[in-house]
């Protein structure tokens, strides 16, 4: 494994003329910071941040209890062994494991804090990506006084050495490729819905996005309103120390229970090498979330029991056929997972209960339900899901016509079609993010190493086959999805345009697969490279 001491340090904040631009700093930009510091040692990059820190989500998100929802050994990165105890970890252990990985890769001084890149516009004459990026006075974006940690305090220092230039307002940039590493939400605010009498409540309300520090939960009634991943995190968290805390859902989630230490994983670790008994671990457990999904699909009958065997051994029969029991097939959305039971646990001792019904309005003391019944709350938090933003809402412009993703088909999952030298880090749906975002950040490293032997300029996919139609890119019904599909690409019908949500499939065609594959076009000449054969 490379070493800090192993890459030349320059900080270089003057230059703003990059071989790869990478867009995001959190869990897949780090990622991809390191692929390209591993496979592609001679490329210039930088990495745009529109906060003030790394991390993304797991620096974003502070509410009580953050956690995983899938285990480290897939979230993790593959070339950076997971060494906790715990396989579902919490938001700070994650958020230590980026920038440990960061720190080790010399990452942090590639990272450009306080840019929001809103535009970005290719020139095929030139093979050249001009990136425009808002830029924010330091400290406004990040209060260093708030972290405790010296690593992150190093970081954000370092900001006051910057050129007078990106003391504020905006900064252009060019580079030959862009690899937008946005995530898929946006991280200015998440969705709240327009309920009647919303401000008729004369208690705290909180979206679990922009949690305020200094919320003191202790002896209160709090109402989380919402069934997905963050309402079943918060509920378990917040009922350590509230008087009591109700989740408020209209339907119900498929719910999973799983230890939050592998003893399997933790065995290997204490009797193989780190790397050998990492990579076992993250096998097993690719195969076993592949397996439990092929099997939600192809018997989903048979799925709905054993989740609900599981739920009523926790809870009985009759919660569990009110509360836990959607009208929905297993993955047609996606599943929640709680740690050592903890949610179950917390409803079994009373500091915790789950209502199903919708709301009819809002009052002074909380929320009256269509059903006549009313919940008194002294805070309510509106755990009612994210916005889903493609890019970040990045404005994209190609030899002066704008693009319309909606328009676009995603080439292998990560590029689109008729957009040249760009790619996006876009997770599973069913499965980690990482395992797909590292199998995009190899793919990417082999393209540009593929256009340097060849001493090319660009690379597009284009669709060449008439039978190719176009797709939903998500075959969700989650709300979020829902709201946001008019907005999204397509996938196709057929390779190499379609999404599989497959690791063994990606791993295959992303890893091994042809670049020239008939479907990428390749053009233009760069000046400044050599033809290797």
């Amino acid at each position: 494994m490379a070493r800090k001491s192993d890459y030349k340090h320059n900080r270089g904040q003057e230059s703003r003329e990059f071989d790869v631009l990478i867009i995001g700093a959190g869990l897949s930009g780090i990622g991809a910071g390191a692929h390209l510091r591993m496979q592609c040692p001679g490329k210039t990059f930088a990495i745009l941040e529109g906060r003030g820190a790394m991390g993304g989500t797991w620096d974003l998100f502070r509410y009580p209890g953050v956690r995983s929802d899938s285990d480290m050994y897939t979230l993790g990165y593959r070339f950076r062994p997971w060494r906790e105890a715990k396989a579902i970890a919490d938001g700070p252990a994650i958020l230590k494991y980026i920038r440990e990985t960061a720190e080790e890769f010399g990452l942090d001084e590639k990272i450009r804090y306080g840019h929001r890149v809103r535009r970005a516009e290719w020139n095929s004459n030139e093979g050249m990506w001009t990136v425009e990026a808002e830029t924010r006075p330091v400290g406004s974006a990040y209060d260093a006084s708030s972290v405790s940690d010296p690593l992150a305090n190093d970081r954000v220092s370092g900001l006051a050495n910057w050129p007078p230039a990106y003391a504020g307002g905006s900064a252009t940039f060019t580079c030959n490729f862009l690899y937008l590493c946005t995530g898929y939400y946006d991280y200015e605010s998440g969705y709240t819905p327009e309920w009647p009498g919303f401000d008729e409540f004369k208690g705290i309300v909180v979206h679990p996005q922009k949690w305020p520090e200094d919320l003191d939960y202790t002896g209160k009634k709090v109402l989380v309103i919402g069934s997905g991943a963050t309402a079943i995190t918060l509920v378990p968290a917040m009922a350590e120390k509230a008087e009591h805390v109700t989740m408020l859902q209209r339907s119900p989630t498929y719910v999973v229970s799983m230890p939050s230490e592998d003893r399997i994983a933790n065995f290997l670790r204490s009797a193989l090498p780190a790397k050998t008994a990492y990579a076992i671990t993250r096998w097993k457990n690719v195969v076993r979330q592949m397996f439990f999904y092929v099997l939600s699909r192809k018997r989903p009958e048979v799925m709905k029991r054993i989740i609900a065997k599981g739920v009523r051994n926790e809870l009985g029969p009759e919660y569990a056929e009110t509360h836990f029991t959607p009208s929905y097939n297993p993955w047609d959305q996606r599943l929640c997972l709680v740690p050592d039971s903890d949610l179950f646990a917390s409803i079994r001792n009373d500091q915790a209960s789950v209502v199903t019904g919708e709301i009819e309005s809002f009052t002074e003391t909380g929320v009256l339900l269509t059903s006549g019944e009313h919940l008194d709350a002294d805070i309510i938090v509106t755990a009612t899901g994210l916005v889903l933003k493609i890019m970040a809402g990045l404005e994209l412009v190609v030899d002066g016509e704008p693009v319309d993703l909606s328009k676009k088909i995603a080439y292998k999952g990560m590029m689109y079609s008729d957009v040249p030298n760009v790619a996006q880090a876009f997770g599973y749906t069913n499965a980690s993010w990482t395992l797909k975002c590292d199998l995009t950040a190899e793919y990417v490293c082999r393209l540009l190493n593929h256009m340097d032997r060849h001493g090319l300029a660009q690379c597009t996919p284009r669709l060449n086959d008439p039978s190719v139609t176009p797709e939903p890119a998500i075959d969700f019904t989650s709300g979020y999805v829902r709201r946001a599909l008019h907005t999204m690409p397509s996938q196709g019908s057929k390779m190499p345009w379609r999404v599989h949500q497959t690791y063994v499939k990606d791993l295959s065609m992303l890893r091994y697969g042809r670049l020239d594959d008939g479907t990428m076009e390749f053009s233009g000449r760069r000046p400044d490279a050599a033809k290797v054969e």
